[in-house]
């Protein structure tokens, strides 16, 4: 099957957040199976979803790990002109819900599997395609646990998520979490007897974004991120029943996406100190049930840039690009780094392409990334 083939089977399985992913991983492992490659499944904790974990070449230190994930964003809201899970060439691009991210790159490893079992390689390469990476990189943790108890010492990990092939050394952290504020439902009149959850909330809300323009105020221009500081934003929030009552309850969501050399968590922890000191007491005067409850739901580890990396080396070696190259996305990769694994991002795509209606990867992506993994193959049967 040429990558196409491949990628047009992927895209066809719909693995939306609410959906399993269990039918595209079947698939992925009947393929395997039919090319006699062992592979591990590494199911979630409700058994609904699984990681798949892949050798191909010899039980041996070294080697590379081909890092994917499997899910897709939903299409609701969005307009498509084609069906967005049947593959459709127009022109040289492909378009498809996943197509660039990231299902382009997974195509790819898939199709070049029995160019790996011919090339006699000394030195593995390892297939590693997760879940719900979309929602938190929800499945990557538990592959890079398994990997790390079962001894496997590849010298590298490529996480292929689009970069237009340009080798990403490093991006930023990201904490998201909600923020419940309990506060004691009055008649507005008499607003001094109660607590305004919305009105607190506001307070909460203003806290974040005077952080945000503290560390814009303070960013290092030389700093190649954009934007070159540590960012925090409140995406949702709902309250209140109606304009003449304080509000009882209210909630919305905050981001942390932090710098490398910065601690999204120590941020966080500032946050936490300041609810507690002079926000929460001021409630419980007036309404001592009243609370404000912070809980964390995504915690994506960032990428740092390494010294003499193995895995930048490898990148650069077999792409030719030399650039110094950073994103504000999350991915999987500093995982696969917090795990004691030399990691760099590299994929074919743009990601200005994922998560919009009619995503597409150009042919031309498609061909370079087939290039790259080829490379890799080449390196590990020297």
């Amino acid at each position: 099957m040429t990558p196409k083939d491949i990628l047009a089977k992927l895209v066809s399985f719909p693995t939306i957040p609410a959906v399993s992913n269990l039918d595209l991983i079947g698939w992925v492992g009947d393929y395997l199976a039919r090319h006699s490659v062992p592979f591990t499944l590494i199911p979630s904790p409700d058994g609904t979803k699984a990681n798949l974990f892949a050798t191909i070449g010899p039980d041996v230190p070294g080697g590379v790990v081909l890092s994917g994930h499997t899910d897709v964003v939903p299409v609701d809201g969005q307009t498509w002109a084609s069906d967005p899970f049947t593959l459709t060439l127009r022109g040289d691009k492909l378009y498809g819900r996943g197509t660039c991210d990231m299902k382009g790159f997974d195509a790819v490893a898939l199709a070049l599997v029995p160019d790996m079992l011919a090339a006699g390689l000394k030195r593995p390469i390892h297939l590693a395609l997760s879940y719900d990476e979309e929602i938190g990189c929800l499945g990557a943790p538990l592959m890079v646990e398994r990997m790390v108890a079962d001894g496997l010492r590849p010298a590298a990990v490529i996480v292929g998520e689009p970069s237009r092939m340009k080798v990403v050394s490093a991006h930023k952290s990201g904490l998201r979490y909600w923020v419940k504020v309990t506060g004691k439902s009055v008649h507005s009149s008499r607003i001094d007897t109660g607590v305004s959850a919305v009105m607190v909330a506001a307070r909460l809300v203003t806290w974040h974004d005077d952080r945000l323009r503290r560390n814009a105020a303070q960013a290092d221009k030389s700093n190649p991120f954009e934007p070159p500081y540590t960012t925090l934003h409140c995406g949702t929030i709902e309250g209140g029943t109606a304009p003449n009552i304080t509000a009882e309850h209210c909630r919305f969501t905050a981001e942390i996406r932090a710098i490398p050399s910065e601690d999204g968590e120590a941020l966080l922890d500032e946050f936490r100190q300041f609810v507690d000191r002079d926000v929460v007491p001021e409630m419980k005067r007036i309404a001592p049930e009243s609370r404000v409850d912070i809980d964390v739901w995504t915690s994506v580890k960032g990428l740092r840039p390494e010294d003499n990396g193995v895995a930048e080396a490898l990148a650069r070696r077999l792409t030719g690009d030399n650039g110094t190259h950073v994103v504000a996305y999350g991915t999987e990769g500093g995982i696969f780094q917090a795990g004691g694994y030399s990691t760099v991002v590299c994929g074919p795509g743009d990601i200005a392409q994922a998560h919009q209606a009619d995503e597409f990867i150009e042919e031309g992506e498609m061909v370079a990334a087939e290039r790259f993994v080829r490379g890799i193959i080449a390196e590990l049967a020297a």
